[in-house]
C-alpha cells in the first residue's frame, strides 16, 4: 500500500531480518529472552556490586534480593517488557530515587564496571548489547548527584 492509499495514516518503517526475513516487531525484552534473560543480568550485576568497595554500602545487606528485582523489572519495563515496576513502585523518577546515595563520578564508573562485565556474562546479541551498553553510559551519567 502507498502512503497514498493509507490516507491519514502514515507509511511505517518494518525493519526485517534480511531482505525478505521475518519482521522485526518483538521488543528489545523479548528478542533477548524476556525476563529470564534479564533476571540473569541484574544477578550478575549485583555479584559484582555486592564486593564493591564504594557501592556495596549503598545497599541494605537484608536486601539485596529486592535490589534485584527493582533493577529486573526496572530494565524489563524500559526495553519493552511487562510494567510490573511501575505497577509496583510508580514512576521510576530515578534521579529522586537515587538522590540520598553520594553518586559521584567514580561511583559511576563502578556501577559501569559492574554494569559491562554483567552484559559481558549474558552475552546479549550484537545489536542489542550497544543499545544496552548505549543506554546505561547515558542513564549512569545522569544519576550522578555529587562533584565533591
Amino acid at each position: 500500500m502507498s502512503e497514498e492509499t493509507l490516507g491519514p495514516q502514515k507509511a511505517r518503517l518494518t525493519l526485517r531480518q534480511g531482505e525478505d526475513g521475518a519482521a522485526l516487531t518483538d521488543t528489545l525484552w523479548a528478542q533477548v529472552g524476556g525476563t529470564e534473560t534479564f533476571e540473569r543480568l541484574a544477578r550478575a550485576f549485583y555479584r559484582g556490586v555486592r564486593d564493591d568497595e564504594l557501592l556495596a554500602p549503598m545497599y541494605p545487606d537484608a536486601d539485596w534480593e529486592g535490589a534485584t528485582w527493582r533493577l529486573r523489572t526496572f530494565l524489563e519495563q524500559y526495553w519493552g517488557g511487562p510494567t510490573t515496576y511501575s505497577e509496583t513502585r510508580g514512576h521510576p523518577r530515578l534521579r529522586m530515587r537515587h538522590a540520598p546515595f553520594p553518586v559521584t563520578p567514580e561511583a559511576k564508573e563502578h556501577w559501569l564496571q559492574h554494569m559491562h562485565a554483567a552484559l559481558d556474562e549474558v552475552e546479549l546479541p550484537p545489536m542489542a548489547d550497544a543499545a544496552f551498553r548505549d543506554y546505561v553510559e547515558r542513564a549512569a551519567l545522569a544519576m550522578v548527584n555529587r562533584f565533591e
